[in-house]
């Protein structure tokens, strides 16, 4: 498809003496986890201050549920040192809190009902009413067990000085700041395209309790008295059971070009929606949602992929416009539930390898219908990737989903060896790729199906056993000198910065929301 360009862009980046520009770029993770009591059940427990401010702590901080943490590590040029960051996270929470449980699983703990799932709360600031109306939106609009379904995202960019030589090279006469955007939206339709590689290596939700769906699904079975399986799913929180539900499937967001996508954003952030209408913005003097419209806000859009602004601006969608896109989230990993932090680093490096071939191969635009055969393919993966013989729709025919992995797994070994120093450890994440790709065995989901089958075949038993030994690692954790007192240090300053706008004098909760709904992109009624 694109083996020229590719083939040229490797021989630059090599013969150059470019392959820093590859390996300086900035990594980072963002990994949401369940806090559950010690009997499995979700924990109904405030966010604790001795972790910080939920609201303003840069790294500690919570998404749809109270109950759902959210560890955000700041931008560093090695995996390593991002893993670090995040296991330093975990063992703060841990060993600062009673003794609740981190849920080590994507599909969540034993859920009474929707009810009982705590819409995560951030005070009586503006910008707090804000976060915690748009979560009750959420509730509204899919339900809150979905919005208890956790990940892990992956954030990438090419250093600084990436661009410039890049562009030099490609001789393109776009202006620097385009240019770039130009390049990470295309970087962004090829992950579209092959992002299903990371749903069938790393989808690690083949099961789930079933709290989570009483009545089941046509394609699920029962695997005991308390869970429901696919026997060939590799992740059920990337299918039509979790994200990629009906209500979210009517949008389509292009990506063909920076201006497209924040153009249709900005229609789906002002068009009403007749089922949202129904619900009601304020309902008896409370606000139900923020608005009627498609979407309330930007990150309401669930994508495989986002591309983001490093700026800090309130609304993503003015930042993307001042300053173009920065760098990408990859929003399809499942949490690892076989490592305390949720992903290791040979995750992170198999897809590292795959973002920079999205960005060297060619990247046409991607029409309605080879949209609809990108939506077919991360379904058919999701359901069935370990399915023997699986076939994927491409280019209007039939292919073969392993000799496909295969052909594009070749391409990546080539970049691996590229990235690699003496360690090899880029070649040998794609080699194990290629094993599982072989072998689907060796898959996550399959490794976690076979845990269950050869156990009691209770998900939430296994869960909550693997809860209780991740426990123990990070009580185990041992900070050096200084560590544990930057924690606290900037949990400290998170809870005066949240108390600062708690007291400061505001204008009225309906004056700021308008404000901000207009932010960006015009007037917005709702």
């Amino acid at each position: 498809m694109s083996a020229v360009l590719l083939e040229a862009s490797i021989n630059w980046l090599a013969a150059a003496g470019n392959r820093q520009l590859l390996t300086d770029g900035l990594r980072g993770f963002e990994k949401e986890c369940l806090r559950v009591a010690r009997d499995g059940y979700l924990s109904q427990a405030p966010h604790s201050p001795n972790w910080g401010s939920a609201l303003t702590h840069p790294y500690l901080t919570t998404d749809y549920s109270e109950a759902l943490l959210e560890f955000v590590t700041p931008p560093n040029e090695q995996i390593e040192s991002s893993l670090t960051c995040l296991e330093q996270l975990h063992a703060f929470v841990v060993q600062n809190s009673t003794d609740e449980l981190l849920w080590p699983t994507s599909m969540p703990c034993n859920i009474v009902d929707d009810e009982s799932i705590p819409i995560a709360q951030y005070g009586g600031s503006n910008e707090g009413r804000l976060r915690s109306i748009y979560r009750s939106g959420l509730g509204f609009r899919y339900g809150r067990a979905m919005q208890a379904i956790a990940g892990t995202h992956f954030n990438f960019s090419l250093p600084a000085d990436f661009w410039p030589a890049f562009q030099e090279f490609v001789g393109s006469d776009l202006e620097a700041q385009s240019f770039r955007s130009d390049r990470y939206m295309g970087l962004v339709r090829n992950f579209r395209r092959f992002g299903w590689l990371v749903t069938y290596l790393y989808g690690a939700s083949p099961a789930f309790s079933k709290s989570f769906r009483l009545n089941g699904h046509a394609r699920l079975e029962s695997l005991s008295h308390d869970t429901w399986f696919a026997p060939n799913s590799t992740s059920l929180r990337m299918s039509d059971m979790g994200y990629r539900n009906s209500t979210q499937a009517r949008l389509s967001i292009s990506v063909n070009s920076l201006d497209e996508y924040l153009g249709e954003l900005t229609t789906a952030l002002t068009t009403r929606e007749p089922r949202y209408e129904a619900i009601g913005v304020v309902v008896d003097g409370i606000y139900r949602q923020l608005s009627a419209n498609r979407l309330q806000l930007e990150n309401e859009y669930y994508s495989s992929i986002r591309p983001k602004p490093a700026s800090k601006k309130p609304r993503l969608i003015a930042a993307l416009r001042e300053t173009g896109v920065e760098y990408v989230e990859v929003r399809t990993l499942d949490i690892n539930p076989f490592t305390p932090l949720g992903v290791t680093a040979e995750q992170a490096r198999f897809i590292e390898v795959l973002l920079i071939y999205c960005l060297l191969v060619e990247s046409g635009p991607i029409s309605v219908s080879e949209q609809s055969e990108i939506d077919q393919r991360e379904l058919a993966v999701a359901w069935e990737g370990r399915k023997p013989n699986l076939r994927l729709n491409l280019d209007g025919r039939e292919t073969a989903m392993q000799s496909w992995a295969l052909e594009l797994l070749d391409e990546f070994q080539v970049l691996a060896q590229l990235l690699d120093d003496d360690k090899g450890l880029y070649t040998q994440a794609v080699g194990h790729a290629r094993e599982a790709i072989i072998d689907s065995g060796q898959t996550l989901s399959a490794k976690v199906l076979s845990e269950l089958q050869s156990g009691t075949g209770s998900f939430f038993d296994w869960a909550l056993n693997l809860a209780g030994q991740q426990r123990q690692h990070f009580l185990n954790y041992e900070f050096l000198p200084g560590q544990l007192q930057a924690l606290q240090e900037v949990g400290a300053k998170s809870l005066r910065q949240a108390q600062a706008q708690e007291s400061a004098e505001e204008p009225s909760f309906e004056e700021y929301l308008a404000s901000f709904l207009a932010s960006g992109i015009g007037s917005i009624s709702g």
